[in-house]
C-alpha cells in the first residue's frame, strides 16, 4: 500500500519539470537480446518553499550493466498546490526510500532519456523503471522485463526535504 492516502489524486498537485542538463554516453556496443540491468542513483533537494509552492532540484544517473550506456539528468521540479498535499509528495516511500514526487519527475526524464538513447543507438530504461505497474509506486529491487533484458532498480535517494 502506498503511504499516500487513497483520496489524494495526482492532479491535486501540479508538478512542472525543467531539465537543465542531460548527457548520454555510449560505453559499449548495444547488447541486443542480451540481458541488461539498469542501476539508478538519484538525489532530490529542496531549494525554495513558499505557501502553495516548493521547488526541488533533482539528479538522476542511469547506468547499464553490462556497460552499454550511461545517462545523467539534472533539473528542477516546481510543485504547486495545497501545502499538505505537496508535503505528502515530498515524503519518502518507506519501502523504496524514493520520494513520491519522482513519479512525476521520472515521466519527464524518461522521455528525454528515450530520445537521447534513440539518437545514440543505445538501449534505454523502461518507463516504469522505478515504479510498480498498477499504482505507479516506487519499488526497489523488483525485477521486471524491460527493453533489452532485466531491470533491477537500485535507487539511492538522499532527500534534503522532510
Amino acid at each position: 500500500m502506498s503511504a499516500i492516502e487513497p483520496m489524494m489524486s495526482w492532479v491535486d498537485v501540479s508538478v512542472s519539470v525543467d531539465i537543465t542538463r542531460l548527457t548520454g554516453e555510449r560505453l559499449g556496443e548495444n547488447v541486443g537480446s542480451t540481458s541488461v540491468r539498469f542501476d539508478v542513483s538519484a538525489k532530490l533537494e529542496e531549494k525554495e518553499r513558499r505557501s502553495g509552492m516548493v521547488v526541488v532540484s533533482f539528479g538522476l544517473v542511469v547506468r547499464t550493466k553490462p556497460n552499454v550506456a550511461k545517462y545523467e539528468i539534472e533539473g528542477s521540479a516546481t510543485l504547486s498546490g495545497k501545502d499538505a498535499l505537496i508535503d505528502k509528495l515530498l515524503k519518502v516511500d518507506p519501502e523504496s526510500k524514493i520520494p513520491f514526487v519522482f513519479h512525476r519527475v521520472y515521466q519527464h526524464v524518461f522521455t528525454a532519456i528515450y530520445t537521447l538513447a534513440s539518437l545514440m543507438g543505445t538501449t534505454y530504461p523502461p518507463p516504469d523503471l522505478l515504479f510498480s505497474g498498477k499504482q505507479g509506486i516506487p519499488v526497489e529491487g523488483l525485477e521486471k522485463s524491460g527493453q533489452g533484458g532485466t531491470v533491477v532498480p537500485t535507487a539511492e535517494v538522499k532527500p534534503a526535504v522532510k
